[in-house]
């Protein structure tokens, strides 16, 4: 028998140490929070619109343009520890993460979190109807930009390339060469996709924009981890559908790919201004790229029309012209015509029908 309170003594749990900030083999996240206070809110309809399929393959690169993923984003019904499990969920909370030293309210910078999915926002950049304002560089709060490689020359831009649209810009690299953020942020995706970007990294940054680094040969941080602008985050290579060693770089805002040029100066390795304006111009490019992948499928259907169009026959030993005329149908002249005039049928050649 036990004393009166000994039972419940021994099964009290002896509360764990706290981690030392800085401890080695810890990585810096943005999972330390306050208390927090959620408010479950309905999410703005007015500027969500239906998934458009593209006629591609089903690589994350071909599913990250503006309408994608197909299933609809769901309002958050559990507690926040739960914003890493790769899910879209909209949230409204008054509390505050800790990022390098600054708190940052969540219902400003992680309104939409999805570790799986390129573009879980829906929202189509041509609807905007106001300039936004963005700050890319805060010197006051320790906030700068970096480029992403050590030299940046550009061998790809952005647009139309074959028969589909290039959203970001190729710049050559050696594998295992050194990638590094281009500003202060989260990574929000880690992820193989090996009919598209390889390995890639996409990272959240405090402005609101998000940066995308494609055919990494190795990813060096993992979701959730907070990097400096000019951290080296991974390893240039040639992985996914590349044809060799580069960076796909591209520049997002809420989903919506900007030409990378519009913000970099690529050759001078600098940033063309400190800030940056979103206005729905930016976006006008997806209309042409829609009307070039129309265009684009409408040759390869009338080709593969006319090669169905045209009948062949393989010479075989004792075949003649009056024969496989009329095997077919058509007339000798025909054959001739169509065959420059030949007048002798050699065995293995190829005799062209109609």
């Amino acid at each position: 028998m036990l004393a009166p309170g000994q039972g419940q003594a021994q099964r009290r749990k002896v509360p764990e140490p706290k981690a030392k900030a800085g401890s080695a083999g810890k990585r810096k996240d943005f999972f330390r929070i306050k208390s927090p206070k959620i408010q479950y809110v309905r999410p703005d309809t007015t500027i969500l619109i239906e998934t458009k399929d593209l006629p591609d393959d089903n690589s994350d690169e071909a599913k990250s343009i503006f309408f994608n993923p197909a299933k609809k984003l769901s309002i958050v019904s559990e507690d926040t520890t739960t914003l890493d499990e790769g899910e879209p969920q909209i949230v409204e909370m008054t509390e505050e993460v800790l990022i390098d030293s600054s708190w940052i309210k969540v219902a400003g910078y992680y309104s939409i979190w999805d570790t799986r999915n390129i573009n879980p926002y829906r929202v189509d950049g041509r609807r905007l109807r106001d300039t936004l304002n963005l700050q890319l560089v805060e010197p006051t709060k320790q906030r700068f930009a970096r480029m992403p490689l050590r030299t940046t020359p550009l061998t790809s831009d952005f647009g139309f390339r074959g028969y589909r649209w290039h959203y970001g810009v190729d710049l050559d690299l050696d594998t295992g060469d050194s990638v590094r953020a281009a500003f202060d942020g989260v990574v929000r995706i880690s992820k193989w996709d090996g009919g598209g970007y390889g390995n890639y990294l996409l990272v959240r940054h405090y402005n609101g924009v998000e940066t995308l680094y494609g055919h990494l040969s190795k990813a060096l941080v993992a979701p959730g981890t907070f990097v400096k602008a000019g951290q080296l985050i991974g390893r240039g290579g040639s992985t996914g559908r590349s044809t060799g060693s580069h960076l796909h770089f591209e520049v997002r805002y809420e989903g919506n790919p900007i030409d990378p040029e519009r913000m970099y100066d690529f050759p001078d390795y600098k940033l063309l201004k400190d800030n940056f304006q979103i206005t729905s111009a930016l976006f006008e490019y997806y209309s042409k790229a829609l009307r070039a992948k129309a265009v684009a499928k409408q040759r390869s259907a009338s080709a593969a029309s006319a090669a169905r169009r045209m009948v062949t026959h393989r010479i075989r030993s004792g075949d003649t012209l009056s024969e496989v005329a009329q095997k077919y149908g058509v007339s000798q002249a025909q054959l001739r015509r169509l065959n420059g005039n030949v007048k002798t049928l050699r065995p293995g050649k190829t005799l062209r029908i109609k």
